[in-house]
């Protein structure tokens, strides 16, 4: 494991049972996390973000998925051969998670006080009962929520979107992970909000030296905030660079068509948005060859024959594409 990386994840492969048929939702991933790095992960709805990142931390809904190949290394541990118990010692005390809707993440009938709490009488079982609440309140404050007494008494459903938001990214630091995935954690959320809390997550993550994973559909918000970008499109890894490097030389097509949709100011104003044509295959009825094909206007028979292999474009940049260098891509 190379040193300066905490985390690894080579040749990931994730099954589900889906009417009678195994389908593989993620499909030979593989990438690494520099140390107080951010890492963003991008694609369409469907793509294999979300699993990936419940690969990491083995929450995989059971029993309709597995993991059926691949090594997730952390601190030159893998954890997919830890027990359960080992694993439930790193999963929110060493990894934690920011999950995608927190009205569904966060339990409706336990109050907010009894949440935050229980993450600490997990992990540190020698906390009294006041100190446990007083570290609960002093989380709640750091997230920039100004009544931390009166949120712990509330009730998921009593909070904004915003507050409830700022809760899970209290609970997901409390413990002081080394990493913290946050999936989607603007969702939903009204733009001032998103700013704010994109610049919470940046802030701690300064504070306290920790590895980020940020989860997102949206170029701008990786753009603003990663270090280096992994694309996925179809279960696979398509592309993954430095960040400068991929919006400067995007060499994918699928790519490419991500970065074209995205709304400028120094374009036209009144003009319809470039759009990628086809829709995303289905995980049942995957094609063969390169999964792109029946959407890229460079496709060609190969594309179609031969599944496309990584090859290098730069220092830190590799793409599948049987089309790359070719083209002008």
């Amino acid at each position: 494991m190379n040193k300066e990386n905490i985390l690894e994840i080579d040749g990931l492969c994730v099954e589900f049972d889906i009417e009678a048929c195994r389908v593989r939702a993620v499909d030979d991933v593989g990438f690494q996390l520099k140390k107080g790095s951010t890492l963003g992960i991008a694609g369409e709805s469907g793509c294999g973000k979300t699993i990936t990142a419940l690969s990491i931390i083995r929450l995989l809904p059971k029993p309709v998925s597995r993991i059926v190949r691949g090594r997730v290394v952390f601190h030159g541990q893998d954890l997919l051969t830890l027990s359960k118990n080992e694993m439930h010692r790193i999963r929110g005390r060493k990894i934690s998670m920011i999950f995608q809707e927190p009205m569904t993440a966060l339990n409706p009938v336990h109050s907010i006080g009894k949440q935050m709490t229980e993450i600490h009488e997990l992990h540190f079982p020698g906390l009294s009962h006041k100190e446990r609440g007083t570290a609960s309140v002093k989380m709640l404050e750091k997230v920039g929520i100004s009544d931390p007494e009166t949120v712990m008494k509330k009730y998921p459903h009593q909070l904004s979107g915003g507050m409830r938001q700022r809760v899970m990214i209290a609970m997901s630091l409390s413990c002081k992970p080394d990493i913290l995935i946050a999936d989607e954690p603007t969702t939903a959320l009204d733009v001032t909000v998103q700013a704010q809390i994109l610049d919470l997550i940046r802030v701690l993550k300064q504070e306290s030296g920790m590895s980020v994973i940020l989860i997102t559909h949206d170029l701008g918000v990786i753009a603003e905030n990663c270090d280096d970008i992994v694309v996925m499109y179809a279960g696979k890894i398509i592309e993954k660079a430095d960040v400068r490097d991929l919006f400067r030389h995007p060499c994918h097509p699928y790519t490419k068509g991500l970065l074209a949709s995205i709304p400028s100011l120094a374009k036209k104003p009144k003009i319809m948005l470039p759009t990628i044509p086809g829709n995303v295959p289905s995980l049942m009825s995957m094609p063969g060859g390169c999964r792109f094909q029946d959407r890229c206007p460079l496709a060609a028979d190969v594309c179609r024959n031969t599944e496309p292999k990584e090859q290098r474009m730069g220092k830190n940049h590799v793409v599948s594409c049987h089309m790359a260098g070719k083209q002008g891509l």
